[in-house]
């Protein structure tokens, strides 16, 4: 097993470039079974869940021929759907929670979709009703097997109908419209999630023929289409290594360009770290963090502490609470956070409370952290990365703590960032990859 080994104490400078947006390249991914056509999708980010999916779709039958770094085409013109029934699909499938968006372009092209219980993160609980739900509403039979933990959605015809979703599921809403722009009808979903992830999926599919509008809000009308065919793509930067590297930046006093962030599509995240009293600043499109001795969290108007919670969006993403939780050990000044969403996901702050952080876990969701004001510095530790997230918070926590962390379990880190110790490496940072 590897593992990180940190050195903190160091000033970063530098200019970083975020990966590919991982949520979306997983969404995107699965969009290219929806077509016999050739897929041209570039900024594809080189990390081990998405290169677990490009394996198990290579694996269904899709061609994939690597153009450069980052840069694929893909085309879905000889599926083997009968891989569905087999051992490796069952062990594959499995590994990845992202595999769960494959069902509904099957389903719509195939008539059938399969995929054995989805792993991932352990967060919590992360139903998958709103995906099944919606592929029942269009008209499809879904069965769940308790002996192979295996969910089925099958159907001979896919018919377009009204659907008012039970949460506002991004992967669901995904599924869903992959799903409905080919079953025959008009379909309309209301209380969709409508993050620029989901966006670019749905304008990508238009550009493949589909003709799905109300993109950008919670209600997405799809009338349905025969067939689709090819097109190119972009990913957008991923704005939770953004959001990363703006906390890193303040953790370790460091001045940090971050270049190319889409910003537009960065919504309230930029404003949720001011309010932490990070100075940065927009050139363009990119984001400029000075070097800062201090920051001070503000707090309510009524000067009540300041609570940072997530939401769908346009609220705040949960994927960042981590990062600002962290952020705030060497703040001056209170902040209360609440994940609403995972109910283990602030389970990793025993971490930070053994590094001299101070940090009071009111229950699974809320956790209050009293910022050092840099008045003590975090000291390294050995420890373990839980999740993507907690496994970045923790590396952040590392290189700003006096003395040597280790952190183990780095698989974690690797699901979810690309060569992060290379590109931190480049701009002053001190991490070690070992055995």
């Amino acid at each position: 097993m590897e593992a990180f080994e940190v050195h903190g104490g160091h000033q970063l400078k530098g200019s970083l470039t975020p990966q590919g947006a991982k949520n979306e390249a997983l969404q995107i991914l699965c969009a290219v079974l929806l077509t016999s056509e050739k897929i041209r999708i570039d900024n594809i980010p080189d990390i081990v869940d998405i290169n677990k999916l490009i394996s198990l779709l290579t694996d269904l039958g899709v061609k994939v021929q690597k153009i450069e770094k980052g840069s694929y085409f893909f085309q879905s013109d000889d599926i083997d759907i009968d891989f569905l029934n087999s051992p490796e699909f069952a062990k594959k499938g499995g590994a990845l929670r992202g595999s769960i968006m494959i069902v509904g372009p099957l389903l719509a092209r195939f008539g059938k979709g399969y995929i054995p219980k989805p792993g991932g993160d352990k967060i919590g609980r992360r139903r998958l009703d709103t995906h099944f739900l919606g592929f029942q509403k269009l008209g499809a039979k879904f069965t769940y097997d308790d002996a192979s933990h295996f969910y089925r959605a099958e159907a001979e015809k896919l018919t377009g109908c009204y659907m008012l979703l039970d949460e506002a599921s991004v992967t669901g809403t995904a599924n869903i419209v992959m799903t409905a722009v080919l079953a025959e009808g008009i379909t309309t979903i209301y209380n969709a999630a409508c993050e620029p992830y989901l966006q670019q999926l749905c304008k990508m599919l238009n550009r493949m023929g589909a003709k799905i509008t109300g993109i950008g809000s919670n209600l997405l009308k799809i009338e349905g289409v025969e067939k689709l065919g090819g097109t190119e793509h972009r990913i957008l930067p991923d704005m939770i290594e953004i959001g990363s590297f703006i906390g890193m930046a303040a953790m370790t006093k460091s001045e940090i360009t971050i270049k190319n962030v889409s910003y537009d599509n960065l919504g309230v995240i930029p404003n949720v770290f001011k309010k932490m009293g990070i100075a940065l600043e927009r050139n363009g499109d990119d984001i400029y963090i000075p070097a800062q001795d201090e920051y001070v969290i503000e707090s309510y108007i009524d000067g009540s502490i300041l609570t940072v919670a997530d939401a769908p969006w346009p609220g705040f993403t949960p994927d960042l609470l981590s990062i600002i939780l962290v952020t705030a050990t060497q703040a001056k000044g209170s902040v209360l956070v609440h994940q609403k969403m995972f109910e283990s996901r602030l389970f990793f702050v025993d971490k930070l409370i053994d590094m001299g952080a101070q940090i009071i876990l009111c229950d699974p969701h809320r956790a209050t952290v009293n910022g050092l004001n840099r008045s003590t510095p975090l000291r390294g530790i050995s420890m373990t990365s839980p999740d993507i997230r907690a496994g970045v918070s923790l590396l952040i926590a590392a290189l700003s703590a006096e003395g040597k962390s280790t952190i183990l379990n780095i698989n974690q880190i690797d699901r979810g960032y690309q060569e992060i110790e290379k590109r931190l490496n480049a701009i002053g940072a001190d991490i070690r990859r070992i055995t």
